[in-house]
């Protein structure tokens, strides 16, 4: 594929540049992702290149618009001095003015500026988990007064876990894999937490909880730190910025990064959820966000974490019985086996929820 011809497209700082080198980025999953290096004259610049997955999502004109907005209203308030030291991607126009240029064969691509000098971390110490917080905290703080009316649902229902719950009746009415019978502990368990499905959005309802602008996908690996001061400047992947609650991607964030074990571990004696971790990534996100949060959002935090980890074990359960039609998967019971390590997770987590909200109160 001719990368350069596609790099073409965009309105780039330079004006007369040659590509003198690029590569496939693996880190996502949904996307194919390539790190462009160009040269004009003695200046060097890297561009993100990314051809967007429309088979998942299937509204890449409001995705796009989705992320302009967002990281527009960011830069605008960074500009202003919010936050500093933190950055945020720069979405580089085509040059008829669009954000997302189309290949005649329909290829939907986007080009970000890289960001230089940073990092991920892999395996995560408390430090890392305190400046992931506190950049996810600072994330919602500067988008707090944001109209979250004004974004597209780019995918509809993610985190309703009312709505993930019917599914996964459906899936067991159904039984397309013919697999019930293996899994009668798994719907058991999923269906004596059912009235804590709708607990969050009760409280939305009322007004306890108000909808904001939410990242949905707060996995550590969606931080970049400084490779010289190991500081968090920047929060990336956008994709499912859409209207929600801040108690998703709170919960989220610890659900993924309080596990102990894989995600897929087989042995689930091995999952454990970290307090140190918990408090360091919550004293790292209140330390940004609580003058943000309503009461009512900080005395669910602990909740929300419970909540992430059952919604995607039942996801996982309900593709186990459909057949494994929606996760990739790595070996015919994958999905199963998902399923089992959060639902763990969840026995872990209610073993510790007075300890978290004792926590959070003394912060």
């Amino acid at each position: 594929m001719d990368f350069q011809h596609i790099l073409r497209n965009f309105k780039l700082e330079n004006s007369d540049w040659q590509c003198i080198g690029q590569e496939e980025l693996h880190g996502g999953h949904i996307n194919n992702t390539y790190l462009l290096e160009t040269q004009q004259g003695d200046i060097v610049r890297r561009y993100v290149l990314q051809k967007i997955n429309v088979n998942v999502f299937k509204q890449p004109m409001q995705l796009m618009e989705n992320i302009v907005r967002v990281t527009a209203f960011v830069r605008e308030k960074l500009d202003a001095g919010a936050a500093p030291g933190q950055t945020t991607l720069r979405v580089y126009p085509t040059h008829d003015g669009q954000d997302y240029y189309i290949e005649p064969d329909g290829g939907f691509w986007r080009c970000y500026q890289f960001v230089e000098n940073s990092y991920s971390p892999q395996e995560p110490t408390e430090t890392d988990a305190y400046r992931a917080g506190h950049a996810f905290g600072t994330f919602m703080q500067l988008l707090h007064d944001f109209p979250a009316e004004q974004l597209h649902e780019t995918i509809p229902g993610f985190h309703n876990t009312v709505a993930r719950y019917e599914q996964l009746q459906q899936a067991i009415a159904e039984n397309a894999a013919g697999r019930l019978d293996e899994v009668a502990e798994e719907i058991a368990f999923a269906q004596a937490r059912k009235d804590d499905c709708g607990k969050l959005l009760d409280l939305c309802e009322t007004g306890e909880i108000p909808m904001r602008v939410t990242h949905n996908d707060t996995k550590l690996n969606n931080v970049l730190f400084d490779k010289g001061t190991q500081q968090a400047v920047c929060v990336i992947d956008f994709d499912t910025i859409m209207p929600g609650l801040a108690l998703y991607d709170y919960g989220d964030a610890l659900r993924f990064l309080g596990n102990t074990s894989r995600e897929d571990a087989r042995d689930t004696d091995s999952v454990k959820f970290s307090m140190p971790l918990f408090e360091a990534y919550t004293k790292g996100y209140l330390a940004a966000a609580k003058e943000a949060l309503t009461p009512a959002e900080l005395a669910m935090m602990p909740f929300s974490i419970k909540l992430m980890s059952l919604e995607c074990g039942m996801r996982f359960l309900a593709d186990y019985l459909n057949g494994d039609t929606y996760f990739r998967i790595h070996s015919p019971d994958h999905n199963l086996v998902r399923c089992r390590t959060q639902f763990k997770l969840v026995r872990e987590i209610e073993a510790r929820l007075d300890d978290m909200e004792k926590f959070i109160a003394t912060l």
